[in-house]
């Protein structure tokens, strides 16, 4: 039963942003939409002697390379969570696109979890087509099998139990292989989307982001997290700026922090 699991936190730490035009996050757009802003986060678990990192951003390498500014290293900013790099045993890699799997090189006691069919398509035929292998960085990408091949790399096939009270569940949509992360915290099941929806609106209003594999699977899965979330005020999209508007803020700290195991704001 939920009653007897261990309760967990669960932090947004925001390490960079942009603004871009509304029509590049929604499949069903209007011309006239404007610009909407996009934040780019990672989250962290603590609890019960653990501490499980979720996603790893992108660093110098990716800003330089796609043009977008960092505010601050999301591995060097853990130290706000009172975590060094070399403390984090568990991360869990939603999937590889750059935005999310760079860093690797950063986190030297690291044991990375992922679905299978995320490393076949990340290094499979698919990566032959031009438009599915933009989102991924091929340095990044190797980083990984660098990984693997230190014996550092943990699959998953499906949803699995990490620890209990976390949960990895294959999702899909955006990318083959994606996974959203559920986390048992004091107020109940937080579900961490990452990129099965960038934004709340990609959910609740049943219109996906443009950047997918199968629309589909997508919107089964935004169904099917909102379900296990229970509610919205459960469920945390991937790079949406109302979750640093909607949950508490961490204090004192000089980057954004969303305390996600507290009650959203009224």
């Amino acid at each position: 039963m939920s009653e007897s699991l261990p309760m967990y936190e669960v932090y947004a730490l925001r390490y960079a942003r942009m603004t871009r035009p509304a029509s590049h996050n929604f499949i069903l757009h209007d011309a006239h939409d404007g610009t909407v802003d996009m934040d780019f986060y990672v989250w962290l678990i603590k609890g019960q002697g653990r501490t499980i990192l979720v996603d790893t951003g992108f660093g110098e390498r990716g800003a330089t390379q796609r043009g977008r500014p960092l505010d601050c290293c999301p591995i060097d900013a853990l130290k706000h969570l009172g975590i060094e790099a070399g403390e984090i045993h568990d991360v869990i890699l939603t999937h590889l696109h750059w935005d999310h799997a760079g860093n690797l090189d950063k986190l030297p006691n690291a044991i990375f979890h992922l679905q299978e069919t995320e490393a076949a398509f990340a290094t499979g035929r698919c990566m032959c087509q031009a438009v599915l292998r933009k989102p991924f960085s091929a340095d990044d990408v190797c980083d990984f099998v660098r990984r693997l091949y230190e014996d550092r790399v943990a699959f998953h096939d499906g949803d699995d139990t990490l620890f209990p009270g976390v949960e990895v569940l294959h999702i899909g949509g955006h990318t083959k292989g994606l996974q959203a992360v559920r986390v048992h915290t004091a107020r109940g099941w937080i579900v961490l989307a990452s990129d099965a929806a960038h934004y709340y609106d990609n959910a609740t209003l049943k219109i996906p982001f443009p950047v997918v594999v199968d629309v589909e699977q997508m919107l089964f899965g935004h169904q099917r997290l909102l379900k296990l979330a229970g509610s919205v005020s459960h469920f945390v999209p991937g790079h949406d700026p109302l979750v640093l508007q909607r949950y508490p803020n961490l204090p004192d700290v000089p980057v954004p922090i969303a305390v996600l195991h507290e009650s959203p704001n009224a």
